[in-house]
């Protein structure tokens, strides 16, 4: 496994690039912008495609690398449902698994320190974004933190697991790099308390000053989605009205970009080709399945995802490999269901 740990001294935030071999998927944890050009040149010394990033809650001390890395890889960007983040290409739930080559990363929802945080579990190890923090935990004193939620996001959730698991958290102020279950039980100071009530009044006395560029992060953070309306203008989007419309029309066919666990928990669309965004490119190549289909029954291809992320991608890579008769429905499943559109579960 390629596993690196990467720190912005700035912001105080680790990030994580993960991978199963070199040569293959790659998936990043909390991604800084400013670190961008570093995580791409790392991509490319080690021959990784990005497929997906992740951020564990909406940051308030320094902005998210999810859109720039988007822009410049095409990869999947995820948060949890909670986050208020106005679009990312998938949303995870308590449960759920984000997966890329010969990975898995388990969603755990942790709330506490903002109302949107997870942390996610992968074999020996837990990445608990601000909730768990190297002997200390994340604050709880704004956006939606609640210091009762943390401590059953901690004490409930987090503390369960095996004491020899890792604990890799996005940020620490005093050099740590890691620590272990077993070892934030004995020694973190802010979890020797006796009860809940006890937890509660040692984090509202706190009094932390607010960081620094919160009032200029969390709006950028809040706005990270990819601009859709310009593929409206260009005639290459449907809204979901217009999409709901069109079905079953002979001439269009419909390709659902989403992964199998979100089309089993989500429903898909009648009739729908599955062709999962990780391998879109190779299906628009000559010889690819979508281009074939396409050049042999001359309908209209119509890309729909979860939130229309990676459905306007595809839009884009599909101009790219020279198919121009595309389309994809803005907004996704989630704008087709709020309009009343039909799905098929199972």
């Amino acid at each position: 496994m390629i596993f690196r740990q990467l720190f912005d001294s700035v912001s105080g935030t680790y990030s994580y690039l993960l991978a199963s071999r070199a040569g293959g998927e790659a998936l990043i944890l909390d991604p800084v912008l400013e670190k961008v050009d570093r995580y791409c040149k790392l991509l490319q010394e080690l021959d990784l495609r990005l497929v997906k990033a992740v951020d564990t809650h909406l940051h308030a001390d320094h902005v998210t690398g999810l859109a720039e890395l988007r822009d410049r890889t095409q990869c999947i960007t995820i948060m949890g449902e909670q986050s208020k983040a106005d679009v990312v290409s998938m949303r995870v739930s308590d449960g759920d698994r984000v997966m890329i080559e010969g990975l898995c990363l388990d969603a755990m929802y942790t709330p506490g320190h903002t109302d949107d945080s997870y942390s996610y579990l992968m074999g020996d190890r837990v990445f608990t974004g601000d909730t768990l923090l190297i002997r200390g935990t994340g604050r709880t004193d704004f956006q939606n933190g609640s210091a009762r939620a943390q401590y059953d996001s901690i004490f409930n959730r987090l503390l369960k697991l095996p004491d020899e698991t890792m604990v890799f958290p996005a940020h620490d102020y005093k050099g740590d790099t890691v620590s272990t279950i077993g070892e934030e039980k004995r020694y973190n100071p802010r979890l020797q308390v006796k009860s809940i009530d006890a937890y509660v009044e040692l984090m509202n006395n706190l009094n932390l000053p607010n960081p620094k560029l919160m009032d200029v992060v969390l709006p950028a953070n809040m706005h990270v989605g990819l601009h859709q309306d310009e593929l409206a203008k260009e005639g290459l989007a449907l809204s979901a009205r217009d999409a709901i419309a069109s079905l079953g029309r002979p001439d269009i066919l419909l390709v659902d970009l989403r992964e199998v666990a979100e089309r089993a928990k989500h429903g898909t669309l009648a009739g729908a080709l599955h062709a999962p965004y990780p391998g879109i490119c190779a299906t628009l190549q000559p010889g690819g399945m979508l281009r074939e289909v396409a050049a042999a029954t001359g309908r209209r291809v119509v890309f729909f995802c979860a939130f229309g992320e990676r459905s306007a991608m595809a839009v884009a890579a599909a101009k790219k490999a020279g198919l121009a008769n595309t389309a994809h429905i803005e907004g996704g499943i989630d704008a087709w269901k709020k309009a009343g559109g039909p799905v098929v579960m199972g």
